[in-house]
């Protein structure tokens, strides 16, 4: 099994103290969001290897050294202000932090994801070639990876259309990302794919990939894993992973978030978390029907 930490909110972040507990523990509880009672129980002896997925993985870094697994790290980084994402920290800081865990687990093992691309009138093409460029400059030689994607029509993306202002996207524009953003990662030795998108941009100089491919789950645990079927009628190439997250508990807050679809529970929410909690909001009840997951 693969944990993946998180996709559903941001567990680095905002509930590390949290995590690291339930290592202590031994296992995890997560309940079904679309029958929320019943609850997974995910034991650590069963987990192989754990993906961490994050936009600040500042938290958790004095703390890798004792998670005994093999680690891979997707940190979202993108060049959106407080208008976009209100809550997300200096990114400064938070490629000091991308340096310093690719130090310690190999620069292989962490990918950027510059997800999603949005276009509007301050965030135009031109800001993201030049946010870009700056990015790989800070990050040659630690990373060599970046995945990107484009904005979906997400409940949350639709409530907050008048901040986003965001147009749609033309087949010049793919045409001009497509060509400007391989140029740019290729002068810093990295390489660039998108992330389940209608266009791959590979006609450009994006490589065909996988956020996480069956041949880096394999050289990370020795394992072989099947595929994600991630949507009705379309299949995600990669990996199948189990989430341990909950949605509408990030405090990041962004207004593109896919996670948090309603936000106007999402402080209720966070509220009714507690560090020592098997589960990561709330705590369990006795009329919960708990199944230990093995895959």
């Amino acid at each position: 099994m693969i944990l993946n930490v998180s996709g559903r909110t941001d567990i680095v972040a905002f509930y590390t103290p949290w995590f690291l507990n339930r290592l202590k523990e031994g296992f995890f509880d997560v309940r079904n969001p679309f029958n929320p009672k019943l609850v997974s129980r995910i034991y650590l002896e069963d987990v192989d290897a754990i993906m961490f997925c994050t936009k600040n993985p500042l938290p958790i870094i004095k703390h890798l050294k004792t998670i005994n697994k093999p680690l891979l790290f997707h940190v979202t980084l993108t060049p959106y202000k407080e208008d976009i994402e209100p809550n997300v920290p200096s990114k400064s800081k938070v490629i000091e932090g991308i340096k310093e865990i690719s130090k310690m687990i190999g620069i292989d093992n962490v990918y950027i994801r510059y997800d999603p691309i949005l276009l509007n009138e301050k965030y135009n093409i031109t800001y993201h070639q030049k946010a870009l460029e700056k990015m790989c400059r800070l990050l040659e030689g630690y990373v060599s990876k970046i995945i990107v994607s484009f904005l979906d029509d997400y409940k949350n993306v639709r409530e907050n259309k008048n901040i986003l202002k965001a147009k749609e996207l033309t087949k010049e524009d793919f045409k001009k990302i497509g060509l400007s953003f391989s140029k740019i990662v290729q002068k810093y030795n990295m390489t660039i794919q998108t992330c389940f998108e209608e266009e791959t941009l590979i006609e450009y100089g994006f490589i065909k990939g996988e956020c996480f491919s069956k041949e880096m789950a394999y050289k990370l645990t020795g394992k072989e894993y099947k595929k994600w079927t991630a949507r009705k009628g379309n299949k995600c190439e990669c990996v199948s992973m189990v989430d341990i997250g909950t949605y509408n508990t990030c405090h990041h807050l962004c207004k593109y978030c896919y996670a948090n679809y309603d936000e106007k529970n999402v402080e209720q929410n966070i509220k009714q978390h507690d560090p020592k909690s098997s589960l990561l909001i709330g705590h369990l009840k006795e009329d919960d029907r708990i199944i230990r997951r093995l895959k």
